[in-house]
């Protein structure tokens, strides 16, 4: 019997493997619209049936070479969490000069099975609509039409780029299954990339050759292929992820020779090494062109340094002023977007315009300021030397015989070496003006920490009441500046009510805008529901509302690592005053546990003394980064963790 099922569920496989092999644009069969699931992943909210990209080189006369991408992608769409996938964005590069690229040839069509009929949607042009993302880049968005459930979409279009050295990244893993995936790249060998697989799930690379001719004279082509069925979703099932999608299958790749040499042309080397890439970047006007430019403020650095006369004060000073006169308009960029001068006559700039603007400044008040490039969170990790690995800039300065100090303008609730979150990621290359460049870690040497002191009584009634202080420090006080200094009070008290159950009857705040200081928050709360009583005896966990109960942690293994950002510290400081009446039958046992190679620890110490019970409890990681590797290590940590915080302090009468 278990032989016939197993044969039964490989004849079923084999048949979705072989189903719907006719992948011809506009030709949909009733079998993928009458499937109610994705039968590998009965969790998936859509999958693509069908997705395939060709790039290839064209040459064009009196033009030379053009890159051109086709795509062609078919989706089915099995719950209403999968209509996201009826709306795309294709991104392309338009600058204010130079050429365009250009994405033509969009089609489109949504099919639905209506009674016993296929009924064929046709994208209209008028669903598609262009949008400029700012000075380099504009977006063609596409809304497909009568999306339901059970919906099969299908698009193809065609983009066109006369930037032939730049091939975009070939992505093969997505967040929900890829049925079946035909890929390829055609290079002339007058080109040369450097080729860097991505991610964890393997896709083979097959190699061919052909032939192309510019008028009479012929060329070779290499061919890269890359034919797979039934690639799993790669899903953010877990915390602690930085950018899923460092982590999904693919392929890079980077130009590092063109040689027309044989054709009467030229013979160029790209991006070699980081030291090219970074003077190359340094040499744009857009990014060193604007670091020399000074006039536009000299009058306000004149009366900031009148009153700062040391290091320390004038980086303060100017730090400060630059948040304080230029807004972030929230665009990225390596390159200044609307000119310093502009920026700061406007009072809102880019990322570069507001740190190059900063750096410039710095460099003018005296001090060895120099921009660093960063590739933020959202950007992945650059894996070989690249320009386009940078989004973002940040500054420098090297103080006399005190190490350096990293600074981000953008961010109003920012501190010298206290960069936010999207910046952390790697590390940064600092660039001078002299051309050379060094990697800089950009993560604080201090950790993001919380402390929290809790105080409570325990009345006759089972009633808790107390006092609730928490003080945030370095990231985790800008983090919470960023996520509450914007809300009202009302709205503050309503969410730590309902996410403690709580009942809070004072509120206060202390330093929320001082920013150089640890924002304090103070409250007085009761709650009925931290304390049981069963037969006499009186049950509550030693952390009372701070206790974890849950596991962050539940894959059998990880292949990614846990990324906590920075290294963090919580530590929790609880005094119980034991109810009249009572007496201690049992306290939770001490205990102290590590993770391997010193990554963090575990503390938790409960006692009694002086008619109250007293608990102290810190949880510290040394290291941002978990390795894969220590996964289920990490694991078995937190388990400890929700055990022991769970374990029960009981009283009894005395």
């Amino acid at each position: 019997m278990r032989k016939k099922k197993v044969l039964l569920v490989l004849l079923l496989i084999s048949q979705f493997i072989v189903l719907a092999q006719d992948y011809k644009f506009g030709k949909v069969s009733k079998e993928e619209l009458k499937e109610k699931f994705y039968p590998l992943d009965s969790t998936a909210d859509a999958a693509y049936l069908y997705k395939s990209r060709r790039t290839y080189y064209d040459y064009v006369q009196n033009m030379g070479f053009q890159l051109v991408t086709e795509i062609h992608e078919r989706v089915k769409i099995y719950t209403k969490e999968g209509f996201d996938m009826a709306t795309k964005a294709i991104v392309y590069y338009t600058p204010e000069s130079g050429e365009d690229e250009r994405v033509n040839s969009i089609k489109g069509y949504t099919f639905n099975l209506v009674g016993n009929k296929i009924q064929k949607e046709k994208l209209s042009q008028k669903s598609v609509f262009r949008e400029q993302l700012n000075r380099f880049r504009t977006s063609k968005k596409i809304t497909m039409p009568k999306i339901k459930e059970g919906s099969v979409i299908e698009i193809k279009y065609k983009l066109i780029s006369p930037y032939i050295q730049s091939i975009n990244d070939f992505h093969f893993q997505h967040h929900i299954p890829v049925k079946k995936l035909e890929a390829q790249v055609e290079i002339p060998e007058y080109f040369v990339f450097n080729k860097k697989t991505i991610g964890y799930y393997n896709v083979k690379l097959i190699k061919e050759s052909k032939g192309g001719r510019i008028g009479d004279t012929q060329y070779g082509v290499n061919v890269f292929k890359f034919d797979e069925d039934n690639i799993p979703a790669l899903k953010n099932d877990e915390p602690f992820v930085s950018n899923i999608s460092n982590y999904r299958a693919g392929m890079k790749f980077e130009l590092t020779q063109m040689n027309f040499i044989s054709i009467g042309g030229d013979f160029k080397t790209f991006s070699s090494s980081w030291s090219n890439v970074s003077k190359q970047i340094y040499k744009s006007s857009s990014f060193g062109g604007e670091l020399s430019k000074s006039g536009y403020y000299k009058d306000d650095l004149e009366k900031i340094l009148t009153e700062n006369t040391t290091e320390t004060d004038k980086l303060l000073a100017v730090f400060q002023f630059i948040k304080g006169k230029v807004k972030w308009n929230e665009y990225y960029g390596i390159y200044s977007d609307k000119g310093v001068r502009k920026a700061y006559k406007d009072r809102v700039g880019n990322v570069a315009d507001i740190n190059l603007m900063l750096t410039s400044m710095l460099r003018s008040a005296g001090l060895n300021a120099n921009p660093v490039l960063v590739s933020t969170r959202n950007n992945g990790v650059p894996v070989f030397p690249t320009i386009d690995g940078f989004n973002y800039v940040i500054s420098m300065v090297e103080l006399t015989n005190r190490g350096y100090v990293l600074l981000d303008a953008t961010e109003p609730y920012s501190t010298p070496n206290i960069l936010p979150k999207r910046t952390l990621n790697w590390n940064g290359r600092k660039i001078t003006k002299e051309g050379n460049s060094s990697w800089v870690k950009l993560t604080s040497s201090k950790p993001a920490a919380e402390d929290n002191n809790l105080m409570v009584t325990i009345s006759k009634d089972l009633l808790v009441t107390g006092l609730f202080r928490t003080k945030y420090f370095n990231l985790s006080g800008l983090t919470y500046r960023k996520n509450h200094n914007h809300l009202t009070e009302e709205s503050v008290i309503n969410s730590l009510e309902e996410k403690n159950n709580l009942e809070i009857e004072e509120f206060k705040l202390i330093n929320e805008n001082l920013i150089g200081k640890p924002v304090i928050r103070n409250v007085k709360f009761s709650s009925d529901n931290l304390v049981e009583s069963i037969n006499g005896k009186i049950y509550l966990e030693p952390m009372l509302f701070l206790t974890q109960h849950t596991n962050p942690f539940k894959l059998a293994g990880r292949k990614f690592p846990v990324d906590f950002t920075t290294p963090w510290k919580v530590k929790n400081m609880v005094s119980i005053k034991i109810p009249k009446g009572y007496k201690v039958e049992k306290l939770p046992e001490s205990i102290a546990v590590g993770l391997p190679e010193n990554l963090g620890v575990f503390k938790f110490k409960v006692k009694e003394s002086g008619g109250k019970i007293n608990t102290i409890c810190v949880l510290q990681f040394n290291n941002a980064i978990i390795a894969p590797q220590y996964y289920n290590a990490l694991k078995d940590f937190y388990g400890q963790i929700v055990k022991k915080q769970s374990e029960k302090i009981v009283l009894v009468k005395q």
